[in-house]
């Protein structure tokens, strides 16, 4: 697995650096090769309201979690009482994992090439959820569209938001990144 990984990392990295950077050092006329934007981390969060009255799904989707990603997620908690929605602060409410380094090519990787093609009906990713910094989020409704989820042992089905943070200065110069990265968006 570790040499996956490591092959992975270059294979992506290598394919930034001598194909991707270069190509946005020209379009963006940058003045040398630190301006180039690069992914920076990627955060996977859940927020799973029946915790509440089911705290055996909290540990489900934490399990979930760390065979999709390779990683031990952490807990969020509630920051403030909510009486309407029977919350309290510090109740967890939901799980998270950020993926840097060698991990995060990985899963971008395998996001974009195998688990993206099994959404049904897909036509592409709309390039609209950038944050005005650069970063793009999107939101999965199923989590049973990765490859590593059997289907028969999960209790229920939730979504998650995937959080892509770059070091682009502009939505522009991001969106451009990760379409030379292999991120598939739909046509304007």
């Amino acid at each position: 697995m570790a040499k996956y990984l490591r092959d992975e990392m270059a294979r992506l990295k290598d394919k930034h650096e001598q194909e991707i950077a270069p190509q946005l050092q020209e379009k963006f006329k940058y003045k040398n090769r630190f301006q180039v934007p690069r992914l920076e981390k990627i955060v996977l969060n859940v927020g799973l309201g029946e915790a509440i009255s089911e705290p055996k799904f909290l540990e489900a989707v934490k399990e979930e979690l760390s065979i999709i990603t390779g990683q031990r997620p952490i807990v969020t908690r509630a920051r403030k009482s909510v009486a309407a929605f029977k919350v309290r602060a510090g109740m967890p409410l939901g799980c998270k994992v950020t993926l840097r380094g060698k991990i995060m090519y990985e899963f971008f990787d395998r996001f974009v090439n195998v688990t993206l093609p099994r959404v049904r009906d897909f036509r592409g990713i709309p390039p609209v959820s950038f944050d005005g910094r650069g970063n793009f989020t999107m939101g999965i409704e199923e989590q049973i569209i990765f490859p590593e989820i059997n289907y028969e042992k999960i209790p229920l089905i939730h979504g998650m938001d995937i959080t892509l943070v770059t070091t682009a200065k502009s939505d522009e110069e991001a969106k451009e990144l990760l379409r030379l990265l292999g991120m598939p968006f739909r046509p304007v």
